[in-house]
């Protein structure tokens, strides 16, 4: 199956038997462009070579932490694009974070090139329209922690070609950077970002790659407000909401509202431990009660999908295997919620403000 074909009558109905949902979901997620903003697949592929070529399924732990998602099931899916994270790790030297990235965007080349033309390096909207035309899963190559590029000469202008197409300041921990959003920096007296942190935004908006504020303290996250070039979309490709499940991993309404104003969206991770609130929901229906809220916040152009599959999160258990978005397409006709709208939050939003950064 590629990921820009229909299925025929019979494909469709098994696939809406086996995920429980309605044809009209199956065809319409088929339709839509489909990009989730946060894939962390190749933190398995790194540690204990999980073949992402193969069909998989949720593991021994049922879905718990990893084994969310491969070729095969994003294919079913009809998952035409994702952000694809190289996450960084921080107790290297930075000349290490540096090498390792680097060897790491080798090996992410290789897997492409050895997918059989089921994977496809894009950048832009073209590229990814070309990718889906061709039956292709569109990889959008993300980075995980800025400080990866801490020993980069010039910073991400040694990237060539415009490869990365987004890179979240900080991840999980502190760094010369700034303050990760994390308990633990309480303990920092300074919060906000350092010199070499808005350095490293300038560059990021000098080689237009999108600034990701998730994991960021708020502290930086209005630090980076002000220094970052007004003319490009700001995003957030994982995260929940405050103002439906208060944690010091969501954005508060004025952060939903500051990214809108930029022109550019939210993504809506599965991790139910940011997720969990007083709407009392255990199932998917979690995910969108943190889309509605943005919707009532800044509207329906600013909110996408942003699972963090296998990226040690635990997703509610309707939404632990990689072919079942359409099961949230079904959630939300069942919301009422228009075709319009629902394709926008697919990936129409991300693609808008990818055409408004790189054209």
């Amino acid at each position: 199956m590629q990921v820009g074909a229909l299925y025929s009558p019979t494909e469709a109905k098994e696939m809406a038997d086996r995920l429980g949902v309605s044809l009209e979901a199956i065809e319409l997620t088929r339709r839509s462009d489909l990009i989730d903003l946060h894939l962390d697949t190749f933190l398995p592929i790194r540690m204990w070579g999980y073949d992402v070529r193969a069909r998989h399924g949720t593991g021994l732990l049922g879905g718990i932490a990893f084994g969310h998602i491969d070729i095969p099931r994003a294919m079913d899916a009809g998952l035409s694009g994702g952000l694809w994270s190289i996450t960084t790790n921080p107790f290297r030297t930075a000349a290490g974070r540096w090498q390792t990235f680097q060897r790491n965007l080798a090996k992410v080349k290789e897997l492409v090139e050895t997918s059989t033309g089921h994977l496809r390096l894009v950048r832009t909207v073209a590229e990814y329209q070309a990718a889906k035309a061709a039956g292709a899963h569109a990889v959008f190559l993300s980075v995980q922690g800025g400080n990866a590029f801490d020993a980069a000469p010039g910073l991400m202008a040694a990237v060539p070609d415009r490869q990365v197409v987004r890179v979240t300041v900080l991840h999980l921990t502190n760094s010369a950077l700034g303050t990760a959003s994390t308990p633990v920096s309480h303990l920092r007296r300074n919060k906000g970002l350092s010199s070499a942190g808005k350095a490293l935004i300038e560059s990021l908006n000098a080689e237009r790659v999108f600034v990701d504020l998730a994991h960021i303290h708020p502290d930086g996250f209005w630090d980076a407000v002000q220094v970052h070039d007004k003319s490009q979309p700001l995003i957030d490709t994982h995260t929940g909401v405050s103002g439906v499940t208060p944690h010091w991993r969501n954005l508060d309404d004025r952060q939903i509202k500051a990214i809108a104003d930029t022109g550019g969206t939210i993504g809506i991770i599965y991790s139910k431990h940011f997720l969990e609130g007083a709407h009392g929901h255990q199932d998917a229906q979690m995910v969108l009660e943190h889309m509605q809220h943005i919707i009532q916040v800044a509207g329906e152009d600013f909110v996408s999908i942003g699972s963090d599959y296998d990226g040690a999160i635990v997703p509610p258990p309707d939404l632990r295997s990689g072919d079942s978005y359409p099961y949230l397409v079904q959630l939300m006709l069942e919301r009422g919620w228009t075709e319009g709208r629902i394709k926008k939050i697919l990936g129409g939003n991300f693609l808008r403000a990818l055409a408004a950064l790189r054209g």
